[in-house]
């Protein structure tokens, strides 16, 4: 490694003038970049990441020679570019850049585009683009889209994508994926690295990035030998009985958290929603009014200029505390966060260390993180938690493939621009870990959409939105579908939105369209930290002001709830079966002894060789709980299929609730359950036709569809300030959607539908996997008088679905505890 200091010395330099010691992962880092390898960087948070690659990319130039001198380029254009997942990221990445060619004196210049970049700033940047463009992967797609955009990147060397892992495992990826098979396209010796946090498919995460025909002699795979110290700390009640079983927000446990604020120089409070943040952020207030002005909110439907506010008084101490979502989930670096408090389970062991992460942000502190259940069985997720950093369990993300919709979007992207030759971007597709599958035929179909709109909709000129010229270049001529396709790009496809704002003042954020249509003027919401009454509805703008009341209607964002991940459903039935056995040494376990005393009162305590089927009879009718611990789309598909298996037996309908522990299947006659169980009603034979025939397969497909009918662009989501109604959007894809199915039903994108509801909506390929683990576990049924500690929370979902989100419960959930004795 001694090489590595000729190779950069002002970098070591540096360093030591900052006091700051060189780790052997940036030293590795170095040197490889040096050699001219792609690879990846995998670091945990606050270890230094950022410059393992910054400081080569800056000093190293064009040459790949073991003594390159530091360049002076300001004049050539667009040398490296820089992409983010998220814009908080991108102003982190620009600070340390401009840091860095501060410090040693380079001629680099430095610039950032995302959503967030003003007009103005556009337009500078187009007159002369910066040296190290720091964007995301839909803005690059927009620079693509561009006029003579193989000139912008003429002189473009590296491709640095920062937190890889938040990327992989979605459409996003996909994106990010074609976007680097073009760049590479027109720069064959372009080097790709990426920055990655551990991820359990580590491997695959490799190969998505760089293809899997990359030359593996010219990659490198950097690991920091650093282990994070995390401390995890529950905030616990005095007693478990403090704890509601189901149906809250952790509210009961604000008085236990406002001594964690106050001695700390400054603390982020995640919550997993948006809901909860503004719900939680008032509640401080109302018990703690001296944190008004000290403490803030920070959120992805909060304004840009807010956000803004909120991370730079952060960075520099002016604020005491921010209540905030996954929107300050990654690498943003507010070396100031002394103390993280996570309210309520975040369902995936990574995602917790991500969040742990933001404290202690430097190499060898350790991070803290108090964690505040919000209702019982969330002690066991928090002792499930903590075992799982100790044993390093990272869950995998799982990469999209063959998504015809972004392919199809990224063709017309082409298009827009300068257009493209077929065969050229065929063999740069194929060369994508996405679409190394991709046939000639399915290819042909793809350039058939978009200049004709393929076989059922060819006969509607909007879909004709390419032609073939006559040296058969495929290029957009109508200023019309390019000025459209620029305004649709992208993979990130959200309901409409309505601006909200001040009657007589400035913008405070986005709230989707389906919550204003049950509002009336008048009506008072929570909203960006602040109570606000609604004055009036102007297009898609609300305009409000403040109100005078303390009670409001709290919004409600759609997909707020996340699921349970596999690694922490196998965590979870660990550690009920220590608690049973008392084998162990969990705070939380301990607390929680009660409720498993009452558990094995009234039922039974599954071991891991265990399956658990409880019977209950009530006046509602007759219920069967079923515990995977699998997390709720696993048991939303489990259940439909079972209720379609049993029914097989006897004619039922079925009402069906679940939680991320379990599911309930309710009928009002008896469940042949034992029968059902005889004939193996858990079997895989057949799996994916019955799971076909239990759900409504046409609906959940449609659903799918028009997030696919958006990115591929056979609807138009409207122009700036001028959104197409939400409504409108479904009608228009349900449309397409039903004449597709009648006419062409082998149409890719229709097969996609299909194909994405069942893995990411039904998770098929767990649900498989959990029905392996029950084939090999003795089931055990159980009969009770009085519902469970287990049952009880998965039967308030079904009594009060659309009401977790309020503390109003609280009232429902005593009466039935009291009901139900």
């Amino acid at each position: 490694m001694k090489e590595s200091k000729k190779i950069f010395p002002q970098a070591h330099q540096w360093f030591q003038s900052k006091g700051w010691q060189v780790a052997p992962f940036q030293e590795e880092a170095w040197q490889a970049y040096a050699d001219g390898k792609s690879g990846l960087v995998n670091a945990p948070t606050g270890s230094g990441k950022t410059y393992s690659l910054m400081l080569p990319v800056l000093l190293s130039g064009d040459s790949t020679s073991p003594r390159p001198s530091p360049p002076r380029r300001g004049g050539e254009g667009v040398r490296c570019i820089w992409i983010t997942p998220i814009r908080a990221l991108a102003k982190e990445i620009f600070q340390s850049a401009e840091r860095a060619i501060e410090a040693l004196d380079l001629d680099w210049t430095v610039d950032v585009r995302t959503g967030d970049t003003t007009t103005a700033q556009r337009a500078k940047q187009k007159a002369k683009m910066p040296n190290l463009l720091i964007t995301t992967p839909e803005s690059l797609h927009l620079l693509i889209s561009s006029k003579g955009y193989d000139k912008t990147f003429k002189n473009l060397k590296c491709v640095v994508v920062d937190e890889w892992h938040e990327l992989m495992g979605s459409k996003r990826a996909v994106q990010m994926e074609l976007g680097l098979s073009r760049l590479r396209g027109l720069n064959p010796t372009l080097r790709t690295w990426g920055i990655s946090a551990t991820i359990g498919n580590m491997e695959e995460a490799l190969e998505v990035l760089l293809g899997p025909h990359f030359p593996e002699r010219e990659i490198a795979v950097i690991k920091a030998d650093i282990q994070k110290k995390i401390e995890v700390v529950s905030i616990l009640p005095d007693e478990v009985e403090t704890l509601p079983w189901a149906g809250h927000l952790g509210i009961k446990m604000l008085k236990k958290v406002l001594p964690v604020i106050d001695k700390s120089e400054s603390t982020l409070i995640f919550t997993n929603t948006r809901s909860m943040a503004e719900i939680w952020y008032q509640k401080i207030l109302d018990v703690a009014p001296k944190m008004a002005g000290i403490m803030a909110m920070h959120h992805g439907s909060i304004s840009r200029d807010i956000r803004f506010w909120v991370e730079d008084a952060l960075h520099t101490g002016l604020l005491k505390a921010v209540v905030c979502t996954s929107s300050l989930d990654l690498g943003v670096d507010f070396r100031p966060v002394e103390s993280i408090v996570q309210i309520g389970s975040p369902k995936g062991v990574a995602r917790f260390m991500q969040r742990a992460g933001r404290s202690g942000h430097q190499p060898g502190a350790t991070s803290r993180i108090y964690f505040v259940p919000t209702h019982t069985l969330e002690l066991v997720e928090a002792a499930a938690l903590r075992q799982g950093i100790v044993d390093n369990i990272v869950e995998e993300r799982e990469p999209y493939i063959r998504s015809f919709d972004v392919l199809v979007q990224y063709l017309v992207t082409l298009a827009v621009s300068d257009g493209f030759y077929p065969k050229e971007i065929f063999e740069e597709v194929k060369k994508t870990f996405s679409y190394e599958s991709i046939s000639p035929e399915e290819w042909q179909w793809c350039l058939d959409f978009i200049t004709t709109g393929g076989k059922s909709l060819s006969g509607y000129d909007e879909f004709h939105k390419v032609e073939i010229m006559q040296d058969g270049l495929f290029k957009v001529t109508s200023r019309r579908t390019a000025q459209r396709h620029r305004m649709s790009m992208g993979t990130i496809v959200s309901d409409a939105m309505i601006k909200v704002k001040f009657q007589r003042g400035g913008y405070l954020g986005s709230i989707e369209e389906y919550f204003f249509s049950r509002l009336k003027p008048g009506d008072v919401f929570w909203f960006a930290g602040q109570n606000l009454e609604l004055v009036k509805m102007r297009g898609m703008i609300a305009e409000v002001r403040k109100a005078n009341t303390k009670n409001g209607l709290v919004p409600s964002w759609k997909g707020g709830r996340m699921p349970l991940s596999a690694k922490m459903g196998a965590m979870l039935r660990r550690k009920i079966e220590e608690s049973v056995s008392k084998q162990h040494n969990d705070p939380e376990l301990k607390l929680i002894e009660p409720l498993w005393e009452l558990q094995r009162e009234r039922s039974h305590i599954p071991s891991r060789d265990e399956f658990l089927i409880e019977k209950y009879k009530s006046e509602d009718g007759y219920h069967l709980f079923f515990y995977p611990f699998e997390g709720r789309l696993v048991h939303e598909g489990m259940a439909t299929l079972l209720a379609y298996r049993l029914s097989l037996f006897k004619p039922l309908t079925f009402s069906i609730a679940m939680n991320d522990y379990g599911f309930e299947l309710l009928a009002d006659s008896s469940i042949p359950i034992e029968e059902a169980l005889d004939s193996d009603v858990f079997t895989l034979t057949d799996l994916r036709e019955d799971i076909m025939q239990s759900v409504n397969a046409v609906e959940m497909a449609r659903r799918r569809f028009r997030d696919i009918a958006s990115i591929a662009g056979l609807i138009f989501t409207g122009y700036p300030g001028q959104p197409v109604k939400d409504r409108h959007l479904q009608s228009s894809s349900q449309l397409i959607f039903n004449v597709l199915q009648d006419y062409e039903p082998d149409n890719l994108l229709l097969q996609q539908a299909y194909d994405e509801a069942l893995e990411f909506q039904l998770e098929e390929g767990r649900l498989r996997q959990a029905l392996e683990r029950i084939h090999k576990q003795e089931i055990v049924i159980q009969n009770m008088d009085k519902p469970s500690p287990f049952s009880f929370p998965i039967m308030v979902d079904r009594m009060s679905r659309d009401k977790l989100t309020s503390e109003s419960l609280e009232d429902q959930v005593k009466k039935m505890k009291l009901k139900m004795g």
